[in-house]
């Protein structure tokens, strides 16, 4: 592929915080891949787009989880989602893998 202001436009990084983090496009992508909340109990405080960033963030930094930065959602609360996405497959297999995979 050519770069040309448009698609170097389309395809930058610049974002607030960090490159790893997901455009606009890519989220649209993924968000409706993810698991609903689940019903009963407190509604769902985390945003998902936050713990997808964290989870790039780790992958392509190489970072530890204890060293994922304080502007993402607690470790934990990142990690329980990373261990659940994994079960279900959704990093491993299926339309999540291709986003993911271009990111890092």
């Amino acid at each position: 592929m050519t770069w040309t202001d448009v698609t170097g436009q389309e395809h930058s990084r610049i974002s607030d915080r960090y490159p790893s983090d997901l455009t606009d496009a890519e989220w649209a992508l993924l968000e409706p891949l993810l698991p609903p909340a689940k019903s009963g109990g407190r509604p769902r405080t985390t945003d998902l787009r936050d713990v997808a960033n964290a989870i790039l963030y780790i992958a392509s930094s190489c970072c530890q989880w204890r060293m994922l930065p304080k502007d993402f959602p607690p470790m934990t609360t990142v990690q329980g989602y990373f261990y659940d996405w994994r079960n279900r497959g959704l990093l491993l297999s299926g339309p999540v893998t291709v986003p993911l995979r271009v990111l890092i």
